[in-house]
């Protein structure tokens, strides 16, 4: 890419920067939770349309998810765009001490308020350069609602929305630059209640059978499944409902939510099998009945190393974002609220992000307290713990995501620092900076389709001949 066409992009994002912080600051404001982002959607979807989109809502039981394209002939380049916030995780925008938000109890404690932002904020420069150029290309954002513990694009992907699309490209905010191009965990969620009989815990314990004790033994076997699973497996619950808060009242009803990870599909489900026989096991011990109702599901992400060769290759290009002193100092105040662990964790991450490369700028990057370079690609194969339903449109479609500094290096996703940082300038700087590499990603795809050839031998070469297969049994739908 020549240096003018670099320019072009700087400016032509630049531009539209002041309107784009706006909405990403209003969706935090928000912190809408899964399937329930009507205000948060609307405002991507609304700026998409104002701007000469046309916008589709494709799924009648996904109310947030919408399509917004323009263009015409191939290939047609997606955008992946999230906006959803985590539940429990209230807190003020700003402050270097925990301290829950007034008028919300959720917050974005990983970012997604900047990742569709930025998403839409580079559909919009994508757009300008068609317009332009008059080169033939469709640019396609899809909106998906429910990443964090919904798999809205699962059920996007079960439903044909991302079959007319070439390449699939996204981003998420985290610490560091670099090529999200790890693997990650398949995973299936399901919730098991157990409804028993009442009875005076005192009086009468012999009548009662508590649906408490069920959930115990439960999580009791599960624990002893543990022992006996895959080495990469994950197995994670929480209690959502413990039946009442006396204790002189045994428990009629208790509910339990848990979330099987593993690596392959094939291997989730046979954990969850075994899950399920240990809840049938606690129901017949404790007297109790058990129904198990299967919430959600989402396949491995399959990185397309092609397409991830030519994000890099923009990344470098187009350079890491600028942040000015004051950002610095302020990263600087929020390292002081990380444990040792926490940093130590991270700088972990981005070793493995390094991988065998320059020794030198690996202790280099060791001393920052922000990510202003962008790591090289290492394409060495590795497994992310995590989960992200951007899986299953792996298993659609060639795609590739990456990550955008958005925050002090040892952040922790999920947690009260990441909230805190969302609406600060070294967020938004971050946010500019992914929406000016996929901006340059996109271009390149339609100035050379070639790598959409490339890419999509790739694609095959990684199904192996398989199909895919949605995750999501047919006859289940969202729990809102």
């Amino acid at each position: 890419m020549d240096e003018s066409r670099i320019g072009w992009i700087h400016q032509a994002v630049d531009d539209t920067t002041d309107a784009f912080r706006k909405i990403s600051d209003e969706i935090w404001d928000l912190a809408e939770l899964r399937f329930k982002e009507l205000n948060s959607s609307k405002l991507l979807a609304d700026s998409l349309k104002d701007c000469g989109f046309e916008v589709k809502w494709p799924v009648p039981y996904l109310e947030t998810a919408f399509v917004a394209s323009y263009g015409s002939g191939k290939p047609a380049v997606g955008l992946l765009a999230e906006f959803d916030a985590l539940s429990g995780m209230s807190q003020t925008a700003g402050a270097l001490h925990q301290e829950a938000r007034k008028g919300s109890e959720n917050g974005h404690g990983c970012g997604h308020h900047l990742l569709g932002t930025a998403v839409v904020q580079a559909a919009v420069t994508i757009k300008k350069y068609l317009e332009e150029t008059g080169k033939e290309g469709t640019i396609i954002v899809f909106g998906c609602p429910a990443e964090e513990g919904g798999s809205g694009k699962t059920y996007m992907a079960r439903e044909g929305v991302f079959d007319d699309v070439d390449v699939a490209l996204t981003w998420h905010p985290g610490t560091h630059n670099a090529m999200f191009s790890s693997e990650t965990l398949a995973n299936i969620q399901a919730s098991f209640k157990f409804k028993g009989v009442s009875a005076h815990a005192a009086a009468a314990p012999h009548l009662g059978r508590s649906a408490l004790d069920a959930v115990e033994l439960m999580n009791i076997g599960v624990n002893y499944l543990r022992e006996h699973m895959p080495s990469d497996a994950r197995v994670h619950y929480a209690v959502t409902d413990t039946g009442g808060n006396s204790p002189n009242v045994v428990q009629a009803h208790a509910e339990v939510l848990y979330l099987i990870r593993a690596p392959k599909m094939a291997d989730v489900e046979s954990l969850y099998e075994r899950v399920v026989d240990i809840a049938k096991g606690a129901s017949l011990m404790s007297g109790t009945e058990v129904s198990v109702r299967f919430d959600k599901a989402c396949s491995n992400y399959m990185p397309n190393k092609t397409l991830g060769r030519l994000v890099s290759k923009q990344m470098l290009t187009i350079g890491a974002p600028v942040f000015a002193e004051s950002d610095y100092e302020m990263a600087r105040q929020y390292r002081e609220t990380f444990s040792q662990g926490e940093i130590a964790n991270d700088l972990r991450e981005a070793k493995s992000l390094i991988g065998k490369g320059d020794v030198l700028f690996r202790k280099e990057y060791e001393q920052k307290v922000l990510s202003d370079v962008v790591i090289p690609l290492d394409e060495q194969d590795r497994l992310l713990s995590g989960s992200t339903d951007v899986g299953d449109v792996s298993w659609k479609v060639p795609t590739a995501q990456f990550f955008s500094a958005c925050a002090a290096i040892g952040t922790p996703m999920h947690t009260w620092q990441m909230v805190s940082q969302g609406k600060l300038p070294v967020a938004h700087r971050g946010s500019v900076s992914a929406a000016k590499f996929l901006t340059a990603t996109a271009i390149e795809l339609f100035e050379n389709p070639k790598w959409v050839d490339e890419a999509w031998e790739e694609h095959a070469e990684q199904l192996e001949g398989q199909d895919y297969r949605c995750p999501i049994p047919s006859g289940v739908y969202p729990q809102k």
